[in-house]
């Protein structure tokens, strides 16, 4: 393949995917709407020395265009955001799943060699678990008047402790949000399209990516990006629960790499993949961690105590397919990035929207 489409590409991801696939050889089209939620603060720069087609993913005839003479197509485009799929709900199943489905339209009876969709870890719900009897868990979900009670770790039907372990991609979906509904959705279509049309179709499953670049001004998406912004604003980090949650960071070069090694490796073809750091870290840890890294130990995290809805406990990821499938291994481990992380925060303008979700969030009753 010689030239590639990626949709979203100027966006956080996209535009480290951009830059992998110019590294080793690939001419890149990129088809992004440059909303301000996403692109505010970082949109001065999108596109350089790259064809760039400005226009939303459901614009039937500017995907047409955006597709002529490509031979693969990264899917990057979507709204993304747990808490703020749940009430602009529109919005996100328009932008992520009928989005997906014009540009799989006009897919048809082109000469298109693979695609590769951007799914989500969101779409396993609560990850995998295992009982003191050792026996693996994998349909947990915490009850409503436990979250409220501030009972936040899940526990099986006796009441018994469970301990959560890596999530492979056997574990069974259970969908907890309209944002996790619509990811799924998309990596389905995606992979029923290919199949349909002998077209190789890999949907990669993104745990929380995190690096250089991030849109620090969109308070939904990104939560090392999220507490950076309220740390360079002089406001502690806000966590939801206890903060003693886990979930898997990814460096955004890591997963540029696993975009990369997914359009050229044909033994993926028809996998839904996890990519992750394999990792696993408290958000309240992590919190600590980059306010020393940013110079504001005494910016201790503020704890909530509260849930928003829609939110899971633990999930952390499980990479050996990954790495039997694409030849993939992390190179960048959070702990030794974020002062590199740091370092681009003090240089770039973040506005503090933290408030806000909150405001939002709780008018609607998403948090409890």
């Amino acid at each position: 393949m010689e030239k590639i489409l990626i949709t979203g590409g100027c966006g956080f991801i996209g535009r480290h995917v951009t830059q992998e696939l110019q590294e080793q050889g690939y001419k890149v089209r990129l088809l992004d709407s440059l909303i301000d939620q996403v692109h505010g603060d970082t949109a001065a720069a999108q596109a350089e020395g790259v064809e760039l087609i400005r226009a939303d993913i459901r614009d039937k005839a500017a995907v047409s265009e955006a597709l002529d003479g490509v031979e693969g197509v990264v899917h990057l485009a979507a709204e993304v955001g747990v808490g703020q799929s749940m009430y602009e709900i529109a919005r996100y199943v328009g932008g992520n799943d009928l989005g997906t489905a014009v540009l799989l339209e006009a897919m048809i009876d082109r000469p298109i060699k693979r695609i590769v969709v951007a799914s989500s870890m969101s779409v396993y719900g609560e990850g995998l678990y295992k009982g003191p009897d050792g026996a693996t868990a994998n349909a947990v979900r915490r009850r409503s008047a436990d979250i409220k009670s501030g009972k936040w770790d899940p526990t099986d039907a006796s009441g018994a402790s469970l301990v959560p372990v890596p999530t492979d991609e056997q574990k069974p979906v259970d969908l907890a949000s309209i944002y996790a509904l619509t990811k799924y959705a998309q990596e389905r279509a995606v992979l029923i399209f290919g199949e349909a049309y002998n077209i190789d179709a890999v949907a990669l499953r993104l745990f929380n990516v995190f690096g250089p670049g991030q849109a620090l001004s969109n308070p939904y998406t990104g939560v090392l990006a999220n507490f950076a912004s309220r740390l360079i604003n002089g406001q502690p980090p806000m966590i939801f629960e206890d903060g003693r949650q886990k979930r898997d960071f990814v460096h955004v070069r890591d997963v540029a790499r696993a975009f990369r090694l997914a359009l050229e490796q044909r033994s993926a073809s028809g996998h839904v993949i996890n990519v992750g750091s394999g990792n696993a870290y408290a958000i309240a840890d992590i919190a600590t961690m980059l306010a020393k890294a940013m110079g504001v130990p005494e910016l201790g995290p503020e704890i909530m105590n509260k849930a928003r809805s829609g939110d899971i406990r633990n999930c952390f990821a499980d990479i050996s397919k990954a790495r039997d499938l694409l030849g993939f291994e992390p190179r960048f481990r959070l702990e030794d990035s974020l002062d590199e992380l740091a370092e681009w925060v003090r240089e770039a303008q973040a506005v503090d929207r933290g408030a806000e979700m909150r405001r939002q969030l709780e008018e609607r009753g998403l948090v409890s």
